[in-house]
């Protein structure tokens, strides 16, 4: 395949890797909205690095040349962060995550005339090239270990240069989706569920978009790593929770399993807690998370039925939850 990165990004890769010549061998996706791609590159002859990684390869557009429409410069505007907050995130941060929070590693970072280059570890070559449209409950049950370590990590760290609330949806960038929400109750619950969400009294990263889609499996699905680091920032880590397990289970699921899952999550963060953060009472931050749970589930169907009343992950288990919620508010 023909590579069309621009010249610099090449020169930069095989400077940086010790490579003589490199191949685009897959162009795995188009970034959405036309914002760049992502490909994967086998590397001749570098040393000590891998033979093949991925590039991530973005263009900040401008709103004239977006090449399919774009609906506001507010949109636009919080996709342009994402990306430099990603950048931001593999630069600074992804450094502190371990084997029992994978992520792919930083090799190559440039930035030139609008466009961001993040060369990242194969993790296909490393051992994580599963990636799976369902799960089984011991699959289910790593990525939430994923998640709990995580934000074990993570616990009390101020989200410099990320976004200073995580997650795509949260109030604050999503005011077109709440105006057009038909749900009075919903609607006007919005704001304080926001408020008491961002104010928990414990704050960790999360990751801002833990769907099923961003995790990559071993093959006997035993181990997990995590990718898309576009919305990570502050918050509660029950928004990646809730939002992972929609991303998996249909909602008669959910119903059944959310206690069982509730408690998994709950003992690997209690473990991690006191291996890596002593001083903190895992009872107490167990208390609190459990509490907003119901919360961070209906934050995130706020968004989705403003966003996408239609939507298959709009079900019984969501609106009764939401209902619950709103009426304790």
């Amino acid at each position: 395949m023909t590579c069309d990165l621009n010249p610099r990004f090449k020169d930069t890769i095989c400077s940086v890797s010790g490579a003589s010549a490199m191949e685009v061998t897959e162009h795995i996706q188009e970034l959405w909205s036309g914002y760049g791609q992502i490909l994967r590159l086998r590397l001749e002859g570098a040393s000590p690095f891998p033979s093949t990684v991925i590039a991530k390869h973005i263009r900040l557009l401008t709103t004239e040349n977006q090449p399919r429409g774009w609906n506001s410069n507010h949109s636009h505007q919080r996709k342009l962060k994402s990306y430099k907050v990603e950048s931001s995130w593999y630069r600074h941060w992804s450094q502190r995550c371990g084997s029992d929070c994978r992520i792919p590693e930083l090799l190559v970072f440039d930035e030139h005339d609008g466009e961001i280059l993040l060369i990242l570890e194969d993790l296909d070559a490393a051992g994580y090239p599963a990636r799976l449209t369902s799960v089984s409950p011991t699959q289910l049950k790593t990525c939430l270990d994923w998640l709990a370590h995580f934000h074990v990590t993570f616990m009390g760290a101020k989200p410099e240069d990320l976004w200073e609330t995580g997650t795509y949806w949260h109030l604050t960038t999503r005011s077109e989706e709440l105006e057009a929400l038909d749900d009075s109750p919903l609607k006007n619950a919005a704001s304080a569920i926001d408020s008491i969400l961002t104010n928990a009294r414990y704050q960790t990263i999360v990751h801002g978009d833990a769907k099923l889609a961003n995790f990559c499996f071993s093959e006997p699905g035993d181990q997990v790593a995590a990718v898309d680091f576009q919305y990570v920032g502050g918050g509660c880590g029950m928004k990646d929770l809730a939002y992972f397990i929609g991303s998996c289970l249909d909602e008669s699921a959910c119903a059944q399993q959310e206690s069982e899952l509730l408690d998994h999550y709950f003992a690997t963060l209690r473990s991690g807690l006191a291996s890596k953060h002593p001083g903190i009472d895992s009872a107490d931050v167990e208390a609190e998370w459990r509490a907003l749970f119901p919360l961070a589930w209906t934050d995130f169907h706020r968004f989705l039925k403003g966003w996408s009343p239609g939507h298959w992950k709009i079900n019984s288990y969501s609106e009764q939850l939401a209902r619950e919620v709103c009426a304790t508010l």
